[in-house]
């Protein structure tokens, strides 16, 4: 039963879906509005799954914990997602009191506090690693990013869509580009790892743009986002988009210009970035025009492959995938090290990589000559999950490879004058840290005196 791609890259992701609620700007025309949580179906899987409960996120979680225990999956190491619109819109006490909700869940006790779950959840049976939380640019500051910090994020997604004003004016996205570039540094200097959602095709574009776009995107320091949703614009049942579509004003990219553009891009992603998905998961009844190919991007990097072309991004050298599609593979790794600018900061990523350029684990370092101090972004090691304090001798969790990792960014930080190393840590990490000799600050990082 077990499906092993879920748990291929280290964690066991648990999705929970807030609420139905309209955006407090109002709806995007290409958004459907269908009784359901913004911009999803009723019968999104995610959506499925939290309307049977009635949207109690413990329930939610509790659900999906055995379902996915039931197909054979370690879930001592969870990453949690928040979806379903803009969490961050609603009011301060729905959000603190969801995510504790959350950690209580996970906890399998009910807490008094979130400090308290969240406490609890550092030793739990099954730990929150890592936590994202989906939002819009514009909804996304100083005060967004405290309250992220107390809830436990690490991971932001930011809709981003495009980064073209004329663009965003067309579709009703009510935000500037500005603020996209103002959310990614705020996000980038306190330590969150940052994804970017992007729409390709979307009214007032073309193949030509979009291409354009993508270059921009890396080539730019204001943007250079870690990972990548791409999810090419459908004519979606409830959407004003439809309306649009049937006046003959407005037409999606074919699945063959989508293929095309998508091949021409790939080429472009650096090594820093992780594609996490291509396409969304909605079902046909509610797709008007636009392609269908949930398979998309196998197809992608099928054609590309066998043109000799080799990928750079993150998710097609992980290891885990690696063996899933090309079987053994040689595990003796070196540490290589890529520097950018990025957010008005320095960026540097450090890779655990073989021979063949295989990924094994990785870690990102800022630098920024405004603080005293470094900030480790992310630490990762991939393959398939090995529980906390057990080890395999077939995977490659738990080798030491993180430690390593992480001396050689202390290492870095060192050389470069600091004094002090702070990490944005997941809930369930902290006990790994503090044995490294790293202690929690009030602000929720963990940091070494060097």
């Amino acid at each position: 039963m077990k499906n092993p791609i879920r748990t291929l890259s280290g964690v066991a992701p648990i999705s929970v879906m807030i609420p139905p609620r309209k955006c407090p700007h109002g709806t995007c025309i290409y958004c459907p509005s269908l009784n359901s949580p913004q911009s999803y179906t009723p019968k999104s899987p995610a959506v499925l799954r939290a309307s049977a409960v009635d949207y109690l996120p413990e329930k939610q979680i509790e659900m999906r914990l055995k379902q996915l225990k039931e197909m054979g999956h370690s879930t001592n190491k969870v990453e949690l997602i928040i979806m379903g619109g803009t969490f961050l819109g609603f009011g301060e006490e729905f959000q603190f009191d969801f995510v504790k909700r959350c950690y209580n869940a996970l906890n399998g006790k009910v807490s008094k506090t979130l400090e308290e779950a969240k406490k609890i959840n550092e030793t739990a049976s099954h730990r929150c690693v890592a936590l994202c939380i989906e939002t819009r640019p514009d909804i996304c500051g100083e005060k967004e990013i405290a309250n992220m910090l107390k809830f436990g994020c690490t991971r932001v997604e930011l809709g981003v869509q495009a980064i073209d004003n004329k663009i965003y004016e067309k579709v009703n996205r009510g935000h500037k580009v500005k603020d996209v570039v103002n959310a990614t540094e705020l996000l980038k200097k306190h330590g969150f790892k940052v994804g970017y959602h992007l729409m390709p095709g979307l009214p007032g574009s073309n193949v030509k743009k979009d291409y354009k776009m993508f270059g921009e995107i890396f080539s730019n320091a204001n943007f250079k986002p870690d990972q990548l949703k791409i999810y090419p614009c459908q004519v979606l049942e409830g959407a004003e988009l439809a309306k649009l579509f049937h006046r003959g004003e407005y037409l999606p990219y074919t699945a063959e210009q989508t293929k095309k553009l998508l091949v021409e891009v790939f080429p472009l992603i650096p090594r820093y970035c992780r594609v996490m998905r291509v396409m969304r998961e909605i079902q046909r009844d509610y797709i008007i025009a636009g392609i269908f190919n949930i398979g998309l991007r196998e197809e992608v990097e099928k054609e590309l492959r066998s043109k000799g072309i080799k990928l750079n991004e993150i998710r097609s050298r992980e290891i885990g995938h690696v063996l899933k599609n090309m079987g053994n593979t040689s595990e003796s790794v070196r540490i290589k090290k890529t520097q950018y600018s990025a957010s008005n900061g320095k960026e540097i990523f450090l890779e655990a990589i073989n021979k063949k350029d295989i990924l094994f684990g990785l870690l990102r370092l800022r630098i920024d000559k405004k603080t005293d101090f470094s900030m480790v972004r992310e630490l990762h090691v991939y393959g398939a999950v090995v529980p906390i304090g057990e080890k395999d001798a077939e995977q490659f969790q738990h080798k030491g490879l993180g430690k390593k990792l992480l001396k050689e960014a202390e290492k870095i930080s060192k050389g470069k004058g600091y004094k002090r190393i702070k990490i944005i840590s997941g809930v369930g990490v902290r006990e790994y840290y503090k044995s490294l000799g790293y202690n929690l600050d009030e602000e929720g990082y963990m940091v070494k005196n060097l």
